[in-house]
This record gives C-alpha cells, structure tokens and sequence, in this order.
C-alpha cells in the first residue's frame, strides 16, 4: 500500500507513433538547414511539415533529432529508421522528401491515415 503523501510513478506513457525516426542533430547543425521550400529548414522540420505531422507524442510518426549519431557525413545528414536501425541513411540537402519518407516506410500524409 502506498504511503500518505507519496506518488505513484507512470510505468509507461503510450504514443500515437506508428514510426520512430532518428535524426543526428550534430550533422542539421553543420548544415544549417538545406530543406523545405526554400530549403532553409533543418531535415526533421522540414520532414515533419512535409507529411503534417504533430510535434510530439500524438503524432502519427516521431521524428526526432537526438545528440551525434558517430558517423559525421560531409555535406549530409545521418537518419536512422528505428523499425529498421541496421540501415542508416545518409541525406543530403535538397532531397526529395517524398523518396525519403518511402524510405523510412512513413506514409506520404501520415496525420490524415490516423487522426486523433
């Protein structure tokens, strides 16, 4: 029984991620964006407004920067499908997003498949 005045901790939290995409923060920053319309965005925005997608956990797919993956690319981005970490991808700037998204199996308009 729990004691008086203490809290019980969450065992888990659920999301609504259907994928989980990792992408090297390190390497964005070298490149200073390179996506987007105008190709001013960093990879994970720009990939995240391409398919709609949420920022967060209700998202349909996550797509998140994390610290140096270790590979450190010239001139690209290392991107890593958490369904499929034995291949990663190295992205460089100006990449078709679409190509990219097939890639990483994210469904082209990943928030109007899962609403909610």
């Amino acid at each position: 029984m729990e004691a008086a005045g203490r809290q019980r901790l969450k065992d888990h939290v659920r999301s609504n991620w259907q994928n989980a995409v990792l992408v090297c923060r390190k390497c964005s920053k070298k490149l200073d964006g390179g996506f987007g319309k105008d190709g001013e965005e960093r990879l994970a925005k720009a990939l995240r407004r391409h398919l709609s997608l949420k920022k967060g956990r209700k998202a349909a797919a996550g797509i998140i920067e994390v610290n140096c993956l270790g590979v450190c690319p010239r001139g690209a981005i290392t991107v890593v499908n958490g369904a499929a970490s034995r291949d990663w991808l190295l992205v460089r700037p100006g990449a078709d997003l679409d190509a990219l998204a097939t890639a990483l199996d994210l469904p082209a308009q990943a928030e109007t498949q899962n609403p909610g």
